[in-house]
């Protein structure tokens, strides 16, 4: 019997230590089986997440941030006890004690889904586990999964520290709204730093890791509070915070930026405009669009803040100067349905309309609710009962075309703005806007470093992002003359040199080509300096031809307006298309003595560990390491390494030329300033664009308006009318900040006064309005009296000073009266490129 017993134990215990063996043996072979071919872990301790790329201007204000997850990398020693704790709390409260996994966690999760018949399915992962997951595994609910993670868990525990685990966690969970890691979710639910949260904020954040979009603070507010209210009490019984505090604390109102409760941080940004969005297009160009938008660089812009909204001021009052001038009304081209009216406000915050608008006070979206005769009745976006009714009356709508009736119905969305005294700013009435259907672009920048100040890509980003100042391509028609005669200065001309102003007759496989001069005049043999001042078309292409269009395209091209410039005449009246960024950057070289400048919108650009992978200026100081050594008042020594590519007496002449156009050329009625000015004016056939570069010795600015499909803007557009004031109104604040004065003079300039309408030279007492004293290269002897035809014979049928157009018809006007009009117009007597 007692040997029957001892056996029947004994196979019991065998059998049982057998099991246990398989059983042993069988976990030992699937963990050996699954940890094979898993991923080193070995990759987390060199662990750089993807976070924000930020903008910031010189005074080092963020502009703007760019970011495909929006993360603030926050190292585990500045993140405070309290977040750390509130996390454990919620997520793994044994996470200091275990080894990566907890097996009580995974047994009672699998009793719950027995029990439950699969129902109650829910995770069991420590902090550990879930950085596996997130880092190196799939987020399936697979026991594969849960297999790999405990094995990945338990490795990376004797890799790394607690601290450094935590730290993966806290910066690479998703906490809805875009919000990657604690430091940025923080930031979007309370505007907040993290040493700022109190308990009940850092519980807030702690709920959200479960299901982000379950916990909604608004749409989910319930859910969230009792989620939050549920981790407080777990940090109370985790010994993190004691029982009054748990009280106050749980006593505490649901709060966020998403109820109202905070200022969104996304208030202290501007409105993303065309300056920074320039500045992601070319950095993506340059490191990766998936670098720039993960690599969290810092970038210092060249942007002026004082300076752009002036330079989008001057450019977006001209442009609807002009479109109002047009007298249509053509709104925004959106609505609003009429069984969505009841609920206007919700429904006007839904349309996509510019609201980054700031033309004489902001520009606000607003719906037509009722039209009548005398007046029309709106609903204005963020409109109070302390503003003045909302209606606009029939006195604002004189510029167009038609009545309320005519132009508008029930349920549009048009633009709004406060209408004020100039005097005391006392409030007018409501007035009718919209966005001008012509467009343009604005440059800015400093003439010896390239430094863009001042950019607008047009009237609105948020209406359209196209940047036409460096994207548009458009001829610049005769702001390009300037590299023409650039050339023949270079080649031995001078101001005073002799070109014929007369008829040209040029025969190409598209038929006979006759340019002309804007005046339709002629002016017979004329000096280079009235041929730019006035823009002759006629001079400039016979200057183009006798120095040769391979010369004039090598100035171009140096210079960068183009990369490879076609050899063909009209090309030297500005016809073949450029953007107004190389524009600028040109004319820049002209107003420094002839160096080369690298336009930039970027000073500098640094890693997410503070080191300089990009500087701009990279001209050598050669006192700045002994600044203490320096006598009183003297500054330290800055050498130019820039290469020079024009000679600088042909840039100061050239400038002084320039300056003439300024003075008593095609811009002098509208440029007016304290400072010397140089400039040229651009207008292409039919006025399909207009030009004004100028410069100050400091600040080079050009501006070019369009319609983005070119036609023409009319009869009597023009460079000088249109982008005359608005190159005006921006460096009036532009000198008043940065200052101004004479052009350098060259030493090798030697100085003759000469007839500027007959090039004759004159004695050196001469005076009056035909005096003008010009620079010669000192040594030279200049020739006078020798005239340059550019080898085009003049027919001898062809007028010389009346106007080109003869062979007209007489007609009747709408009026009665009676005109001549000219022929049908063909390719012959089409010009191409510049006209004045």
């Amino acid at each position: 019997m007692f040997r029957f017993i001892l056996s029947f134990f004994g196979g019991i215990f065998t059998t049982v230590t057998m099991g246990i063996a398989m059983v042993a043996l069988s976990i030992g072979a699937i963990f050996w089986m699954y940890g094979r071919d898993l991923p080193s872990h070995e990759s987390l301790a060199q662990y750089q997440p993807a976070t924000i790329s930020r903008i910031y201007s010189g005074e080092g204000q963020i502009i703007d941030e760019f970011a495909q997850e929006r993360r603030l990398f926050a190292p585990a020693e500045t993140i405070p006890d309290l977040v750390k704790q509130a996390f454990i709390s919620a997520e793994d409260k044994n996470f200091y004690s275990h080894d990566g996994y907890d097996l009580r966690g995974i047994g009672a999760a699998a009793y719950d889904a027995v029990r439950s018949r699969g129902r109650d399915v829910r995770g069991a992962s420590t902090i550990t586990q879930q950085v596996m997951k997130n880092f190196l595994l799939s987020g399936d609910r697979q026991a594969e999964r849960k297999i790999k993670e405990i094995i990945l868990a338990a490795r990376v525990e004797e890799a790394l520290s607690k601290e450094k685990i935590l730290e993966l966690y806290m910066n690479e969970i998703f906490l809805g709204q875009n919000s990657y890691g604690v430091a940025a979710a923080s930031q979007t639910y309370f505007n907040k730093t993290l040493t700022e949260l109190a308990p009940h904020e850092a519980a807030f954040l702690a709920s959200l890791p479960k299901a982000p979009s379950d916990f909604h603070p608004v749409r989910r507010a319930d859910r969230l509070l009792s989620r939050r209210n549920f981790v407080l009490k777990e940090m109370m019984e985790n010994g993190y915070i004691d029982a009054v505090t748990y009280e106050t604390e749980v006593a505490m109102p649901l709060r966020s930026v998403q109820n109202g409760d905070f200022e969104s941080f996304k208030a202290e940004l501007p409105p993303r405009d065309y300056f920074t969005d320039e500045i992601r297009r070319q950095l993506s160009e340059d490191y990766g669009e998936g670098e720039f938008f993960t690599g969290g660089y810092t970038v210092r812009a060249t942007i002026d803040a004082e300076m752009q909204p002036i330079a989008a001021y001057a450019l977006r009052r001209q442009l609807e100067s002009y479109d109002r001038g047009q007298g249509v009304w053509r709104g925004t081209g959106e609505s609003i349905e009429a069984d969505q009216l009841e609920n206007w406000e919700e429904a006007l915050r839904g349309v996509s309309v510019a609201r980054d608008i700031d033309l004489n006070g902001a520009w606000r979206p607003a719906v037509v609710l009722e039209v009548e005769d005398q007046q029309l009745r709106i609903g204005i976006e963020g409109w109070t009962d302390s503003e003045p009714a909302a209606v606009v009356p029939r006195e604002d709508i004189k510029w167009i075309q038609g009545n309320f009736f005519d132009n508008f119905e029930v349920g549009d969305v048009v633009h709004v703005r406060a209408m004020t005294a100039d005097d005391n700013g006392s409030f007018i009435r409501w007035t009718l806007r919209q966005v001008p259907r012509v467009q343009g672009g604005f440059v800015a920048m400093d003439v010896n470093t390239g430094r863009v100040i001042a950019m607008q890509g047009g009237f609105s980003y948020q209406n359209s992002v196209f940047n036409r100042a460096t994207q548009a391509k458009r001829q610049p028609g005769s702001s390009f003359k300037p590299f023409v005669y650039a050339a023949a200065l270079d080649s031995g001309y001078s101001p005073a040199t002799i070109v014929v102003d007369a008829p040209i007759e040029i025969n190409t496989p598209q038929g006979l080509w006759r340019p002309r001069n804007s005046s339709n005049k002629f002016y017979g043999p004329t000096p280079l300096r009235t041929g730019i001042e006035r823009s002759r078309n006629l001079m400039t292409i016979r200057l183009a031809e006798e120095v040769g269009m391979d010369i004039v395209a090598n100035y171009a091209e140096r210079f960068g307006v183009y990369d490879r410039m076609g050899l063909f005449l009209a090309n030297s009246l500005g016809s073949e298309e450029t953007t107004l960024y190389q524009m600028v950057s040109a004319y820049a070289m002209f107003a420094n003595g002839g160096e080369r400048v690298q336009p930039t919108l970027i000073d500098r650009v640094q890693d997410r560990f503070g080191r300089t992978v990009y500087r701009h200026d990279e001209r050598e100081c050669r006192d700045c390491t002994q600044l203490a050594s320096l006598d009183p008042g003297i500054a330290p020594r800055v050498v130019s390494n820039r290469q020079r590519v024009m000679d600088p007496v042909t840039a100061y002449q050239l400038t002084s030329m320039m300056k003439g156009v300024v003075d008593r050329g095609t811009a002098s009625r509208s440029v007016n300033l304290p400072v010397p000015i140089a400039g040229k004016t651009g207008t292409t056939n039919d006025a399909k664009d207009v030009w004004f570069i100028g410069f100050s010795s400091d600040i080079v600015a050009g501006c070019y308006i369009g319609y983005d499909q070119p036609r023409s803007l009319g009869k009597g557009a023009s460079g000088g009318g249109m982008c005359g004031p608005v190159f005006n109104t921006f460096m009036q604040e532009a000198i008043a900040k940065y200052g101004g004065g004479s052009f350098d003079v060259p030493e090798e300039c030697m100085f003759i006064k000469i007839d500027r309408f007959s090039g004759a030279r004159l004695s050196d007492a001469a005076a009056g309005d035909n005096v003008v004293s010009e620079c010669f290269r000192d040594g030279f002897e200049p020739t006078f009296g020798i005239t340059f035809d550019g080898g085009f014979a003049m027919g001898a049928d062809l007028p010389l000073f009346e106007e080109v157009g003869s062979g007209g018809r007489q007609v009747t006007t709408s009026t009665g009266k009676k005109a001549v009009v000219g022929p049908k117009a063909n390719f012959g007597t089409l010009s191409s490129g510049g006209l004045y």
